[in-house]
């Protein structure tokens, strides 16, 4: 089945509605400045609610389709969303798969900012950067972007953020909104990445997905384990203790990066696999509106 089907494109129209008319773009904590009524340029319509000023009602359209909008104007300093894709071989790892989900949450992401008039760019990355969807504007961007997605395949070697992060912070480009969708399962540690785009004043957000399978293992005995990323094979006799010391581990990695991200005020959402993306999406608005 597509990824990118036509059930998946009534989604994430969905979640754009919900997101500008229930939440009103709070998905995401900067947002560019908008103004009712004043700006620089025109930019959209939104719903009348009680309290506004009549002044910017659009009348035209209240004559013809007796609908109560306002206008609104977007003055120069619009969001801009960097969306960093994991694209490493681990990421194939599930069924469906980490990737899969990755590669639709970050389709969704982008469709509600360009709907929303912000500005969006693709990192795919692994060891570094493999792929970029440059800066672009407008909803009518979204089938050449969804391509793009569709194109890209988890081939890359070890996980590398802070790499990745290193090439990136050094473009010539406007801060903004930095999601990192990814497993984290990154050798030199995931930290360095992010504390590098703090530094250099982005505002990261992390997107952590893993597998059923990777946290709850079913092995025992003798097997080979083989590294998906550095295709090392190592024949080894799991017993129930060692499960058990890996559950633990694998514990402490989930939670270590949740309290790195809560330390340091850096967006965290947690999700299996196998979460349908919408659900996934809806969830960190409906906290991001609670929050905002």
């Amino acid at each position: 089945m597509p990824l990118f089907d036509s059930d998946f494109l009534k989604k994430i129209e969905y979640l754009s509605i919900v997101s500008r008319r229930v939440f009103r773009g709070s998905l995401i904590a900067q947002r560019r400045t908008m103004q009712v009524g004043s700006g620089v340029e025109f930019a959209d319509h939104r719903d009348y609610t009680p309290g506004d000023d009549f002044r910017y009602l659009d009348w035209n359209l209240y004559a013809r389709h007796d609908d109560l909008l306002l206008k609104r104007f977007q003055e120069e300093e619009d969001l801009h969303l960097y969306l960093m894709l994991d694209c490493s071989r681990s990421m194939e790892a599930g069924s469906p798969s980490k990737f899969d989900l990755a590669r639709q949450v970050t389709a969704a992401l982008a469709y509600i900012a360009l709907a929303d008039l912000d500005r969006v760019a693709i990192v795919a990355f692994a060891n570094g950067i493999l792929h970029d969807f440059p800066l672009t504007r407008g909803k009518n961007r979204i089938l050449t972007l969804l391509q793009f997605l569709e194109q890209l395949e988890p081939i890359g070697s070890d996980t590398n953020l802070r790499d990745m992060v290193l090439a990136f912070v050094h473009r010539q480009q406007r801060r903004g909104l930095a999601i990192v969708v990814s497993d984290l399962f990154d050798p030199s540690g995931y930290q360095n990445g992010l504390d590098r785009l703090r530094h250099h004043k982005y505002e990261p957000h992390v997107v952590h997905i893993y597998d059923e399978s990777e946290a709850e293992p079913n092995m025992l005995g003798d097997v080979e384990l083989v590294d998906i990323e550095t295709e090392q094979a190592n024949k080894i006799t799991v017993t129930e203790k060692h499960l058990k010391t890996y559950r633990r581990v694998f514990g402490e990695f989930l939670d270590g990066a949740r309290d790195y991200c809560r330390a340091y005020g850096v967006g965290y959402t947690r999700t299996t696999a196998d979460v349908p993306f919408d659900e996934l999406v809806l969830g960190m608005m409906r906290r991001a509106g609670t929050l905002g």
